[in-house]
């Protein structure tokens, strides 16, 4: 629970720092990620931010070899509360009534998943060690070709002229995607760590999908959500793309792990219905800004 907890501090924090670091930058794309890469490695602001994303994964580490995947994606979810207080501290970003209204229900669905757990004993949750490797690429590779392509999508109507300003629900999907893919790459790397003596763990590990997963996921998310930070707001298409993340995770990655689902229908419902929910909450979110919102550069120089 406290590694959990932390990890929220840190994603939430990491976010909004290369956030505040992109707007100083000039603008960035997917279609020159060297220049991308190179901006972003002399943004001592940015450099913090990504240090500090780098220890939340770690962080992630511990959280999943103690918590079912389904109780851990509960948790880091309720890290959208302190993201959105710290977007509105630091980057001068407010959300609308109605995507006040979505981050609440968001956080219900969550909470509803949250009760629908049991710890250990009889008939509660279990923690899943292992997965068939072809099980996994079954599962990720659509994954990722569905998110390189749903951004590669965003990116056309983007450079569309007369086009409404976007909040970015696209870009954060096909961000939370990759990093639905990443989080499972994690899970799979954290039960290698169980084996017996580092040699065998290192040659398990080589040996499966998950370091070749987090590779690509790493190279690809980094552009990709770097590109999307800057143009839209951390307070909407971080969330989006964290649920995205959490419900992707939360349900795969039960089924790849073999963590069963509850048997009590009350427990059962709940989880469910929390799933159900945040989708239709993620799929109901508008889907562009009434105004773009000014910069943080642009708003500290027009102070008195």
């Amino acid at each position: 629970m406290a590694a959990a907890l932390l990890a929220n501090v840190l994603y939430s924090g990491g976010f909004v720092l290369e956030k505040r670091a992109l707007a100083s930058l000039p603008e960035v794309s997917i279609r020159r990620p060297a220049r991308l890469l190179r901006l972003v490695v002399g943004s001592p602001l940015w450099i913090g931010g990504s240090l500090a994303l780098a220890a939340g994964f770690a962080a992630q580490l511990a959280v999943y070899r103690t918590l079912p995947i389904a109780a851990a994606q509960g948790i880091f979810v309720s890290g959208l509360v302190l993201l959105v207080l710290l977007s509105a501290r630091l980057l001068g970003e407010e959300t609308s009534g109605r995507e006040r209204y979505a981050l609440g229900a968001i956080l219900l669905a969550l909470l509803m998943v949250v009760l629908s757990l049991k710890e250990g004993g009889a008939g509660g949750d279990t923690v899943g060690q292992h997965a068939p490797s072809s099980l996994i690429l079954l599962v990720c590779v659509p994954a990722l070709a569905a998110g390189v392509w749903l951004y590669s999508s965003a990116e056309r109507n983007a450079r569309r002229r007369h086009r409404r300003p976007t909040t970015g629900v696209e870009y954060g999907v096909a961000v939370g995607l990759l990093y639905g893919v990443s989080s499972l790459a994690i899970k799979g790397v954290s039960s290698h760590l169980t084996a017996d003596g580092l040699g065998g763990a290192v040659v398990g590990l080589l040996r499966s999908p998950y370091p070749y997963l987090l590779l690509f996921t790493g190279v690809f998310g980094l552009v990709m959500s770097q590109a999307a930070l800057q143009r839209c707001r951390a307070s909407l298409i971080v969330p989006v793309c964290t649920t995205v993340t959490c419900l992707f995770t939360a349900v795969l990655g039960t089924l790849s792990f073999g963590e069963q689902l509850p048997d009590e229908p009350l427990r059962l419902a709940l989880r469910v219905l929390g799933t159900v929910l945040a989708v239709g909450v993620l799929l109901a979110m508008p889907k562009h800004d009434t105004a773009p919102q000014e910069p943080v550069q642009a708003k500290e120089l027009t102070r008195p």
